[in-house]
């Protein structure tokens, strides 16, 4: 029965239970951290092979060079090859940089804001105002480079199939608007994919800014939890048929695949933008690590030799996110006091808990020695209009643990909702 429909008698003696319930989840002196999706263990050994390779003597890529030594900022083709094969896309417009497509981010924000991008008239920290259009629940990560460079970020909703675009197209009429973030497969918290209609749609749509951009962070492009994979649109060429070429940059990564911290990232995007962005990397740096991005060819393979692996994951995933969503129905269900996202893929599931009561879940949750992503922090400033949204991330712990943080947390949900009710 839904708390709201209960009788005080029924609401009393509920929290009366809760708060015992509580209690003794205190007293087990838990120590669980739910904050960030890291791979688990297990998932990290599935990679150990990319410890010895290369190997003694291998260290001549597809093209006759040697990795071992510097230049080719565009990467080696063995990986660009696969990487063009599982996006759909032209390998002549994919580079493979080092390990993190966040750094490449930070870099095309950074080098617009000193020096504005190839379609910019002046640098965008010679601008008024700049603004940027911010899909929420969002990736927290995304919304702290735009607020490291002072831009004002403008939150629109979610929706199951992409970003409202009434409201994106209405906001990318304003010239002072620069760009967008958007995680367009398994999205980063919700598990949204946009469909082939809303990308079309950002493809074509007019905008203000002659240098508008559109970050399209595709970091979860082949992460199943199922034996399915996503469709990943090639929506540089949606641009190119549109007239905008240049809207897309288009990220990658074998993050959550191999190693953290020691994988390839990919920038893919028009000639153009490809022109810009090595003009400028190629005065930071010489050229990526191209021993690594050989390692990490012949262990892959080929695509199919990474749709494998992923398979493997969402073995080892697809359970925790079973047990999660299993006990957030059996706890909280019946009593209507929340609503959460059922993945396919990706590594978040999207919690919201009844309005006003995101930040005292967190806290009862940290009190009882669990510890969560903090409240709001999937929206703009780590502000959440509604203090309704917490991002859950079950990769990390083993599947015994994640159940006791769940129950545990599905009891900080039911007693924030009865304190909100008074009770």
């Amino acid at each position: 029965m839904s708390l709201t429909d209960m009788t005080d008698e029924k609401l009393t003696e509920l929290a009366e239970k809760v708060r015992a319930e509580y209690d003794d989840l205190k007293a087990k002196n838990l120590n669980l951290n739910l904050t960030r999706g890291k791979p688990s263990a297990e998932q990290l050994d599935f990679a150990d092979e990319l410890l010895a390779l290369p190997g003694r003597g291998e260290y001549t890529a597809a093209d006759g060079s040697d990795v071992r030594n510097y230049g080719n900022l565009k990467g080696i083709p063995d990986i660009r090859a696969i990487w063009a094969d599982l996006l759909g896309l032209p390998v002549e417009l994919i580079y493979a940089e080092d390990s993190s497509s966040l750094n490449i981010m930070f870099d095309l924000v950074s080098w617009s804001w000193t020096f504005g991008n190839n379609d910019s008239e002046r640098p965008w920290s010679a601008e008024e105002n700049v603004k940027w259009i911010c899909p929420v629940p969002g990736y927290d990560r995304h919304f702290t480079i735009t607020e490291h460079f002072g831009i004002e970020m403008i939150p629109v909703p979610l929706n199951e199939d992409g970003p409202d675009m009434d409201a994106v197209r209405e906001l990318a009429r304003d010239p002072e608007v620069k760009g967008m973030w958007l995680v367009p497969v398994f999205a980063n918290p919700s598990g949204v994919t946009v469909s082939e209609d809303v990308a079309r749609q950002l493809a074509e749509m007019p905008t203000g800014a002659p240098d508008f951009r559109i970050v399209w962070d595709n970091a979860y492009a082949v992460h199943t939890l199922t034996d399915e994979f996503p469709e990943n649109h090639n929506v540089i060429r949606f641009a190119e048929e549109a007239g905008n070429p240049n809207r897309f940059w288009f990220m990658a990564s074998t993050s959550k695949i191999t190693h953290a911290g020691a994988g390839v990232a990919f920038f893919a995007s028009s000639p153009e933008n490809l022109a810009w962005y090595a003009s400028h990397a190629a005065v930071r740096g010489i050229g990526p690590n191209k021993v690594n991005q050989l390692a990490h060819a012949r262990y892959f393979g080929d695509a199919e030799g990474v749709r494998e692996i992923m398979l493997k994951h969402a073995g080892s995933l697809a359970p925790k996110f079973k047990a999660v969503l299993d006990i957030l129905k059996d706890r909280l269900g019946e009593y209507e006091v929340a609503s959460w996202t059922e993945p396919t893929g990706g590594y978040f599931i999207s919690l919201d808990v009844m309005d006003g009561t995101a930040a005292r879940v967190v806290e009862l949750a940290r009190n009882a020695g669990i510890a969560l992503t903090g409240a709001g922090s999937s929206f703009p400033l780590h502000q959440d209009p509604n203090d309704r949204n917490i991002r859950l991330a079950p990769s990390l712990p083993p599947v015994d643990e994640l159940e006791e943080a769940m129950n545990g947390v599905a009891t900080c949900v039911l007693l924030a909702a009865l304190e909100k009710l008074d009770k």
